[in-house]
């Protein structure tokens, strides 16, 4: 019976050890020289996937808000359909597009926005809906057109600034699922930080576990860096105002 020889087995640009055998310096050198690359389109991948979820989201639940109340159960409705679809239900239907998607734009990991952005949309639509339901949106409108505003300059203007924490809880939710999405990644055999991991933690698991830990303190600065409260502070009270007359009425 032959014995598996000590080597390694390329799958996809990523170096796995084979069954027999440890892991070099050299093996270690070409994984450590590979991964500087994936910070860099890690970013771009997330940065992608969160405006094309809020571009897409912010400006249809607030007009459906303001003009097409009617609409706004099957708004729901549809963009909380990717929670009661398996993630391998989505590959077998989105593996076609991703053939045509992958022979025209080639098979970049910026192509996974497309199916991140449907992935993140039911968390992002609640975070965004709660903000709008906790604002009269409506009588907010309603002044900013009586003052002369434009609808491009009232959405952006004056609803946008109201619903700023919606906004930024929706970014942040969308950006720790698309950093710890594996599945999809995996399935449509595209080399994302996860699936990098995945396969290290097959060859070395202290390397692994390295990384891993690298990408944790890496989402963790994404997230800090994102500004979730308010980005101004009420004015302090100094005490009654002089000018108003004070105590009751003789």
């Amino acid at each position: 019976m032959n014995e598996v020889p000590e080597g390694v087995v390329e799958q996809r640009g990523v170096l796995e050890v084979g069954v027999v055998g440890g892991v070099g310096d050299a093996d270690l050198a070409a994984v450590r020289d590979q991964l500087q690359q994936f910070p860099g389109e890690a970013e771009m991948v997330v940065g992608v996937a969160v405006l094309g979820v809020l571009v897409l989201l912010v400006p249809t639940m607030i007009w459906v808000h303001l003009r097409l109340p009617l609409l706004r159960r099957p708004l729901e409705v549809l963009c909380l359909l990717p929670l009661t679809i398996p993630a391998i239900v989505l590959v077998v239907g989105m593996a076609p597009i991703y053939a045509w998607v992958t022979y025209l734009f080639g098979d970049s990991p910026l192509t996974l926005t497309f199916v991140y952005v449907v992935l993140v949309l039911p968390y992002a639509y609640r975070a965004i809906d709660a903000s709008l339901r906790s604002v009269d949106v409506k009588t907010i409108a309603e002044a900013a057109r009586t003052l002369g505003a434009s609808w491009p300059r009232t959405i952006v203007e004056v609803l946008v600034p109201n619903i700023r924490i919606g906004i930024a809880s929706a970014a942040v939710i969308s950006i720790a699922l698309v950093l710890g999405e594996f599945t999809i990644a995996s399935l449509l055999n595209f080399e994302t930080l996860q699936v990098v991991i995945n396969l290290l933690g097959k060859r070395d698991a202290q390397v692994s576990v390295a990384v891993s830990l690298a990408a944790l303190l890496f989402a963790f600065v994404l997230l800090v860096a994102l500004p979730t409260g308010e980005s101004r502070s009420r004015p302090a009270d100094d005490g009654p105002d002089p000018a108003l007359p004070q105590g009751g009425i003789a």
